[in-house]
């Protein structure tokens, strides 16, 4: 473990063009219950799987189930970043690190202060009326209740990714130049199990491809690096 962290260190030290990408695993560290992990939402007992609560057609056919699951599970407004959000702010900042490329939809990564973060799947802090396009926060979405509506009457869209739904072009097409010139890739807190984000990695050209997780993923022995462990503890070390 030391060792890994030492090299890792050296990477990080070495340059001054990392992209992170990283998944739910950065979050819980802040509180936010993940889907898969032994104690996250699958693990749990709903009427329905969270995977189909959280898919388009769920949101269609039952919308009053789908936002009291929403508000309930996904509107985590209570939660602050941790020392992996804060160290990768700091990159930034020093001009380490050209952009946070996420699967959450919470904005902790904003929260700490990273300016280019590209978000895979969205984010509760946006929220639109489907017929006139009104912005409404997240915040307010917590106080509604049953299906939120819009003075038009248009109903209030969470600006996240449904299951069923496709990505962003534009977040993807940005996500991949920012990967493919990379000079270190870390890939933080992600099973690397969700795609099309998880194959987003194959763009990678470089040979400082870096994987921090708790457990091993199917990726591992692509990596040039792999540090097990807390990424908000070994974040905090570099």
């Amino acid at each position: 473990m030391e060792q890994a962290w030492e090299k890792l260190k050296k990477m990080i030290d070495g340059t001054d063009n990392i992209v992170f990408f990283g998944g739910a695993g950065v979050s819980t560290e802040s509180g936010i219950p993940d889907f898969r992990s032994v104690d996250g939402l699958y693990n749990q007992n709903y009427d329905y799987p969270p995977e189909t609560i959280l898919s388009h057609t769920f949101y269609r056919r039952m919308p009053e189930e789908f936002f009291r699951f929403y508000r309930d599970k996904m509107l985590c407004l209570d939660a602050a970043p941790n020392a992996a959000h804060r160290k990768l702010a700091e990159w930034e900042a020093q001009g380490k690190l050209k952009a946070v490329i996420t699967q959450n939809i919470d904005g902790l990564h904003q929260l700490a202060g990273s300016q280019n973060v590209l978000e895979l799947h969205g984010s509760v802090h946006r929220n639109y009326c489907e017929r006139c396009h009104k912005f409404y926060d997240a915040g307010y979405m917590l106080h509604t209740e049953g299906v939120p509506r819009c003075a038009c009457g248009g109903t209030i869209k969470p600006d996240v990714v449904l299951y069923e739904e496709g990505l962003d072009n534009r977040t993807l097409t940005r996500a991949v130049e920012y990967i493919s010139r990379a000079d270190v890739l870390i890939i933080g807190g992600t099973s690397l199990a969700v795609y099309p984000a998880a194959g987003l990695i194959d763009y990678y050209q470089g040979n400082k491809l870096v994987l921090v997780n708790k457990t091993p993923t199917p990726r591992d022995a692509q990596a040039d690096l792999v540090v097990q462990g807390s990424i908000g503890e070994i974040f905090s070390r570099l």
